[in-house]
């Protein structure tokens, strides 16, 4: 008589859901000096800052007698604002005016021309390029106080010394920024894409305006603000190139304004000193707004550009 054995009972698996296992704990690491040294560059940028907010709220004798970190008694900043637009008929809104204009223009016309030749340098080959960008590459090397009297010179040469175009045509040239649009331009544009635009038919021009710069407008954007910070903040160049009031930015203005309080012995019984502190306080405010307005596309521009793709 045979018998059958039936096979062992598998007992069914189960699946776990994912998730579910044990989680390593990710270690918690804290570095006491790098904390530190934050904390550090932290201070540094903010501090200044601090003190100007806190010292716009006081009157020139305050200046001198109170704490430089903590308010006065008796704040007054909104009096200090509307002395600061009132001072000599207006004229520190026609200064902002200036600056808005020259700022505006020079970032402008200074990211497209830097994304126009960063994109060329990038994407053609033509006889002479690298011999031609390594000059580039040596003009950023360059301080902008030595390009000052050559460039008084050849603008009195020209009869532009005194205009606005005195101030907005050197900052046209930004060899930082085509260094950084050519390095940004050769990953964020595809060679096959523009292979496929000549492809149906469009020219050079064409696929720059419409194709190339939407895919640099990250860089661009980083570009513009460098170049509206730096001609913002510009001193020495209207300094030597303008001579009309009527014509100054507003960091020549307040150095007006400074030298009278200086040289007229004012001291501390004047309210110009005030009205200086207040106006630099007012001139920060447009550059803290365009960057927090635009800060998504330059941080992404600058996160794309160190990425290969």
């Amino acid at each position: 008589m045979t018998t059958t054995t039936s096979p062992p009972a598998v007992a069914p698996t189960v699946a776990k859901p994912v998730g579910t296992g044990p989680t390593k704990k990710r270690p918690n690491r804290r570095s006491t000096p790098l904390t530190i040294a934050m904390l550090a560059a932290l201070a540094y940028f903010l501090l200044p800052l601090f003190w100007l907010l806190i010292a716009s709220t006081k009157s020139t004798r305050d200046l001198f007698n109170s704490f430089g970190l903590w308010f006065s008694d008796a704040p007054q900043l909104l009096s200090n604002i509307k002395a600061t637009f009132a001072q000599d008929d207006g004229v520190f809104l026609h200064w902002l005016r200036n600056t808005v204009m020259y700022a505006g223009v020079s970032a402008v016309g200074a990211a497209l021309l830097a994304a126009a030749a960063g994109y060329g340098f990038a994407k053609f080959r033509f006889r002479g390029d690298r011999a031609a960008f390594n000059l580039v590459l040596g003009a950023v090397m360059v301080p902008t106080t030595a390009l000052a009297i050559p460039t008084y010179l050849l603008f009195a040469q020209a009869g532009l010394v005194n205009t606005p175009w005195a101030i907005i045509l050197p900052s046209l040239v930004n060899p930082f920024g085509l260094y950084l649009m050519r390095v940004y331009a050769e990953d964020a544009i595809p060679d096959s894409l523009l292979e496929a635009a000549r492809i149906d038919g469009a020219g050079e021009a064409r696929i720059f305006f419409r194709i190339a710069l939407r895919l640099l407008a990250p860089g661009l954007v980083t570009v513009l603000l460098f170049t509206l910070v730096a001609t913002w903040n510009n001193y020495f160049l209207p300094l030597i190139m303008l001579n009309d009031p009527d014509l100054y930015p507003i960091t020549v203005g307040l150095a007006s304004w400074a030298d009278q309080t200086q040289n007229g012995g004012a001291g501390a019984g004047s309210d110009m000193l005030a009205l200086v502190v207040t106006g630099s306080l007012i001139s920060v405010v447009p550059l803290v707004v365009a960057f927090l307005m635009l800060q998504r596309y330059w941080q992404s521009g600058l996160a794309t550009g160190g990425v290969k793709q």
